[in-house]
């Protein structure tokens, strides 16, 4: 039965098989994936080093970094049962909540290019982060 299409469909192969047309298809389409995935190996950064704000934006990158580290010490000290009264602990998690928000702020205030605030703003980061680490570290009595 597969030799009755031959005759009639010159698209199928020899054995009356698969049409060869896929064949083709499946060809160019590897060629075309490898093509684009070479050309992405020579495509530099989406963000140009050159940036207008770029100290800024390190500013804020390290401010984040801060207020992770914060976390970490204070989840350490909770998780520890260290820390030292419940009223405490409370007000560690209201600076660390506010440090975000100030990171938050400060990078916007970064993509708005406004320099003045972003480096007021990361030194009240610098201030919730100290505060909320200090807290943290003060052990139960």
């Amino acid at each position: 039965m597969k030799g009755d299409f031959t005759g009639y469909f010159s698209w199928f192969d020899r054995d009356g098989g698969a049409p060869m047309i896929h064949n083709r298809i499946l060809y160019l389409g590897i060629v075309l994936i490898a093509l684009l995935g070479a050309s992405s190996l020579y495509a530099g950064p989406i963000d140009s080093p050159g940036h207008a704000h770029q100290d800024k934006a390190q500013l804020v990158h390290a401010a984040n970094h801060d207020v992770d580290q914060a976390w970490e010490i204070y989840h350490r000290a909770a998780l520890g049962g260290t820390v030292a009264s419940p009223a405490l602990q409370a007000e560690i998690e209201q600076h660390l909540h506010e440090a975000r928000t100030l990171v938050t702020q400060a990078q916007e205030a970064a993509d708005r290019g406004d320099d003045r605030q972003v480096e007021e703003l990361c030194k009240q980061v610098r201030l919730h982060t100290t505060l909320a680490i200090e807290g943290s570290k003060e052990r139960k009595k």
